[in-house]
């Protein structure tokens, strides 16, 4: 009896570890169907507003943390507010407006400006995304690197996809996907160099379903964190409240500098 009860304790016990069913809850799901998912999330959704969301960021060598206003659409439109911790003044603001881009930081009453970049959005938060790529990683979606293929494979201790991906020039790409009921939650996305150097990451949880403008029921997550290649290059976003499919006027994204000295 010891001899066959010890094996089926410790099968339980196995078993007890697993957080995901050991095979796919559904049909087996191609690269090519998982990709779709994800592309029609970024397509449908082409704009967001977010006036009180919650940022753990690094601002002048120092990690701080307080409520940032956020709007977006595709075209390369970003416009990125950070309050002051009492929320009753604005710390810094960056304005890109498909082209160009402008940023005005208020406490060191300095200014920027130029063409409209991934090194557009690091100048304000450190971590370089395309002005397109941030509105698509802030909607739920995720990049996908051009000349995407690869494989899928289920990942029973979590119960999600894993998508690896091969694009042009040999960059890589790791998708962890929530597929569940036709979803495509991106749980966690990374892009890699051909030489295997990360370019961005983002880690998403708690997702939760909203109504954009017309009705229609999105996927969104309830928390991000985005990383790039650096020291102290990351930031989390607490999405408190956003607004998606709405129309933005084009002239919330300009703004004009006051002429002050350059930020060094």
């Amino acid at each position: 009896m010891p001899r066959i009860a010890l094996p089926a304790a410790a099968a339980l016990a196995l078993a007890a570890c697993s957080h995901g069913p050991s095979k796919r809850p559904y049909a087996p799901i191609t690269v090519e169907e998982l990709l779709a998912r994800i592309t029609a999330t970024a397509d449908q959704v082409t704009s967001f507003r977010a006036n009180d969301t919650t940022m753990d960021y690094w601002l002048n060598d120092e990690r701080v943390k307080g409520t940032v206003a956020i709007m977006g659409t595709t075209g390369a439109r970003v416009r990125i507010q950070a309050l002051s911790p009492a929320g009753e003044s604005t710390m810094s603001d960056l304005a890109c407006d498909g082209t160009d881009y402008a940023f005005l930081d208020l406490n060191k009453n300095c200014q920027l400006s130029g063409p409209c970049s991934k090194d557009t959005i690091a100048a304000m938060l450190r971590v370089a995304l395309a002005p397109d790529d941030f509105m698509t990683l802030a909607v739920g979606a995720t990049p996908i690197i051009p000349g995407a293929t690869g494989t899928v494979r289920w990942d029973a201790g979590t119960g999600k996809e894993v998508l690896e991906l091969t694009g042009d020039g040999g960059r890589t790409q790791q998708i962890v996907l929530d597929a569940r009921d036709g979803r495509a939650d991106v749980i966690s996305s990374e892009v890699k160099s051909a030489a295997g150097v990360q370019e961005w990451r983002i880690d998403n949880t708690g997702f939760s379903t909203i109504k954009d403008a017309a009705g229609a029921p999105r996927r969104v997550p309830d928390k991000s964190r985005f990383r790039s290649p650096g020291e102290k290059s990351d930031l989390i976003v607490e999405w408190n409240q956003r607004e998606l499919g709405l129309e933005i006027p084009a002239e919330s994204f300009q703004m004009e500098l006051p002429g002050v000295a350059s930020c060094k």
